[in-house]
């Protein structure tokens, strides 16, 4: 875990603050930890804190009233939850749930410290909706994928962003039909495709990507 006694300075719109407003989160924030696999919130429950990794990563994903699941974003560490931001702002509850992918480590901030430095810090503020921005752009890029990208484009993008520079993805089909939004037989048919191709090889709750120079031109008409 990381050294926690200045944990503004790991995100480049804090370490900007004021000195007395830095102050003020460093004294009235809370540095929590949660194991693997820990919801971190979920829907129905209303944010006490804003939330700012330190360490690890969070998922956050949206359940349909039927069980079915999509990714909507990550966050890794030196991000802040932006729809932990949203709820803050609008007095709402959750309406997606944030799982943990890793253990992780986060400075919780206060609702009424935020409601202060929102009305009254314009650096704060500009902080906040920066972040906010962001991410509603990230999203209106993954609906536009969902509805109208090739399952194809997005299945080997994908792989290559889960590998993360390795020749092995460790995952599961209906891991990725939660990642891509779609149904788990889809996944498994268009995986089948792709190891008829040669270009990758499976083995229980892992791929390996064989002919990744293959998924990297197929993923390429997704930008």
């Amino acid at each position: 875990m990381t050294n926690t006694d200045a944990w503004v300075e790991r995100f480049p719109g804090l370490s900007q603050l004021e000195g007395d407003v830095k102050q003020l989160l460093l004294t009235r924030s809370a540095i929590i930890e949660m194991p693997k696999n820990t919801m971190v919130f979920g829907p129905g429950k209303s944010p006490e804190n804003m939330l700012f990794l330190l360490d690890g990563t969070v998922r956050v994903q949206q359940v349909s009233d039927t069980g079915h699941e999509i990714v909507l974003y990550r966050i890794h560490a030196g991000q802040s939850c932006v729809l932990t931001t949203a709820c803050l702002l609008a007095y709402k509850d959750y309406s997606a749930e944030g799982i943990a992918e890793t253990p992780v480590q986060a400075a919780a901030v206060p609702r009424d410290v935020f409601d202060q430095l929102v009305a009254q810090s314009k650096s704060f503020r500009d902080f906040v909706f920066a972040a906010f921005s962001k991410r509603i752009t990230d999203l209106f890029l993954m609906i536009d994928e969902v509805a109208f990208q090739r399952l194809d484009v997005r299945l080997a993008d994908k792989l290559i962003q889960l590998a993360d520079g390795a020749d092995v993805v460790a995952t599961t089909h209906q891991k990725l039909s939660v990642e891509l939004g779609t149904a788990r037989e889809v996944v498994s048919r268009q995986l089948q495709e792709f190891h008829r191709r040669g270009w990758i090889e499976q083995e229980r709750g892992r791929i390996n990507l064989t002919g990744r120079a293959d998924l990297e031109r197929l993923a390429d008409h997704n930008t």
